[in-house]
């Protein structure tokens, strides 16, 4: 994603209430639900557009005391990472390396053990070198997703939603900004510039397909 994109973003209803690093956003919001406490507040996180929820009650300084509260690191419970490190023994520093399971088939077992370094270095050479390979599509699908979810969270209701959701991940760029022109324009806006990196990938793959053709 854009690095210029600022940290978190807030609406209040379909009007961009502020953007910036999470404690002024937070100060915005508490300022505006104070004074309007039926206030429709949404606060994303302004690259993933995931949804933001914290304690606006008490004071401005007690609600920026729990914000920078840290609380306990989540874990999902289907990462095999979430176990504790193993103290460190004699020896090389493990430099950050993580032992896991890995399941081959007895060939595949084979041909790594004849790789220089062995079957550890080959497979992170082959794991960096899919990364490469696959940076521009990856790229792709996380703004999609990005795009997708602020639009599902401001613009669900709003006609025209199914079939810009269609010319987003069909990377059709011309229907999609067809489709959100007459959405609220603050929407729009933010919406646009999640979009514009997937946009622009398939643009450039095409350009680059044509001039090696």
């Amino acid at each position: 994603m854009d690095d210029s994109v600022p940290g978190y973003i807030a609406f209040d209803g379909n009007q961009r209430l502020a953007t910036g690093p999470l404690p002024m956003v937070a100060l915005k919001v508490k300022e505006t639900a104070d004074t309007h406490p039926l206030a429709r507040i949404l606060v994303f996180n302004a690259a993933t557009s995931e949804l933001i929820d914290f304690d606006c009650r008490g004071t401005s300084a007690q609600m920026l005391r729990r914000l920078n509260t840290p609380g306990k690191e989540a874990t999902s419970p289907a990462d095999p990472a979430a176990e504790r490190p193993t103290p460190a023994g004699p020896g090389r520093p493990r430099l950050g390396v993580i032992a896991r399971e890995v399941t081959l088939l007895p060939r595949h077992w084979e041909w790594l053990s004849t790789q220089p370094g062995g079957a550890s270095v080959a497979l992170r050479k082959l794991v960096e070198h899919a990364k490469r390979a696959s940076s521009s599509s990856d790229g792709i699908r996380q703004a999609q997703a990005a795009a997708y979810r602020f639009m599902s969270a401001m613009a669900g209701n709003l006609d025209g939603f199914e079939e810009a959701a269609r010319a987003l991940f069909a990377a059709d760029r011309t229907k999609f900004d067809a489709l959100v022109a007459l959405w609220p324009a603050d929407v729009q806006a933010h919406l646009k510039h999640l979009a514009k990196p997937a946009f622009q990938a398939v643009a450039n793959g095409a350009i680059q397909g044509s001039q090696g053709a």
